[in-house]
């Protein structure tokens, strides 16, 4: 993201055993095919799914609704190819010409990822793949870009992918929804892994839906369907994904151009505590901040791509176990030279 006013992969699947759970239909498909791992759903869920099984056998789905003891996954956002030239020209809505910075450090990450033993349950990347906005010019440059970096993802590393202000623009629209779903698939799902039930969620839609109305409301329709699955304790943990946060700090902060507005953020954060949503991942900020609000942590993760403040660009590493939520930051260095930490690792030796 870059600050302004506040306006309104076709991989084929590698069987690793993540259940997908509800999601809404490609536009255009019937209501009747909207379990996510059922092929056929329409051409631009891959990239979403890269490594997801969408073919597995109906039983296999269903253990992954079943705790199986302490996992971990990978949680990045904004590699935003672009926003570097911009942000050095100062030029947000015009600039971006060059992206070599951010391929490098995408492809560090990636290298990063591929060596971690044992390997992570996936890879969620929250929004901001890259920097034009729909419609603008390097757009389609920036796009296959990252596309080439992301297909050297482990095949054994699932991908999931997050849509963020610059991937369906500051107030979407039907179009520019569209666009993403044929480029990287589903703006909203829900998936299952080790008996946690994660939901992507499209923030755009909590920021300005006012030119996609009917999107919204569909939007917040599965949503609520999808918390009340949580609400009955059918999973050991549920966790959001999305790219804009709640707050940054406090649930009673300022408005600002990097959290949702009052309302909304206290309606949200209000359905999700009694949901029982552990903790929601988030991106668009550039730097690392979040605080809690009635047990329910905000995590707002730094960039892969450029720094609006004084961190290191990085992931997030997230160890889940039965009673908890653990995770931690490192820089792409430090990650790359030295791996996850000991502290980490013994929390997934945990029974």
């Amino acid at each position: 993201m870059c600050t302004s006013s506040r306006t309104p992969v076709g991989a084929a699947p590698r069987g690793l055993g993540i259940a997908i759970a509800t999601a809404p239909p490609a536009r255009g498909a019937s209501r009747g095919s909207c379990e996510r791992g059922v092929p056929g759903l329409g051409v631009g869920q891959s990239w979403n799914f890269v490594g997801l099984d969408r073919g597995s056998r109906r039983e296999d789905k269903k253990k992954e609704r079943e705790w199986k003891g302490p996992f971990y996954f990978i949680q990045g956002a904004d590699p935003q190819f672009g926003l570097m030239k911009a942000w050095a020209t100062g030029d947000c809505d015009n600039g971006g010409d060059e992206w070599e910075q951010e391929i490098r450090l995408a492809e560090q990450a990636v290298q990063a990822i591929n060596k971690l033993n044992p390997k992570p349950k996936f890879f969620v990347l929250c929004g901001d793949l890259v920097h034009a906005m729909p419609g603008r010019p390097w757009r389609k440059e920036q796009t296959e870009d990252l596309q080439r970096v992301l297909r050297t993802v482990d095949s054994d590393i699932p991908l999931v992918l997050v849509s963020g202000n610059h991937d369906v623009g500051n107030v979407p629209t039907p179009e520019t929804i569209a666009e993403f779903q044929r480029t990287w698939g589903d703006d909203y799902f829900s998936f299952w892994v080790g008996g946690v039930l994660f939901l992507v969620l499209n923030s755009q839609f909590l920021y300005d839906a006012s030119r996609c109305p009917a999107l919204k409301q569909e939007h917040d329709h599965w949503l609520d369907q999808q918390l009340r699955t949580a609400g009955q304790r059918a999973c050991r943990h549920a966790v959001v994904f999305q790219h804009i946060p709640l707050f940054l700090q406090s649930i009673g902060e300022d408005d600002d151009y990097f959290n949702l507005t009052k309302s909304v953020r206290k309606e949200m954060a209000d359905k999700f505590v009694e949901a029982g949503v552990k903790a929601v991942f988030s991106g668009h900020y550039h730097r690392n901040a979040g605080g809690t609000y009635r047990n329910l942590d905000m995590v707002v993760s730094s960039a892969i791509g450029c720094q609006l403040g004084t961190d290191t660009h990085g992931l997030r590493v997230v160890v889940v176990t039965a009673e908890k939520i653990t995770h931690r930051y490192y820089s792409l260095d430090e990650l790359s030279e030295k791996g996850i930490e000991d502290d980490l690792m013994d929390l997934l030796k945990e029974n």
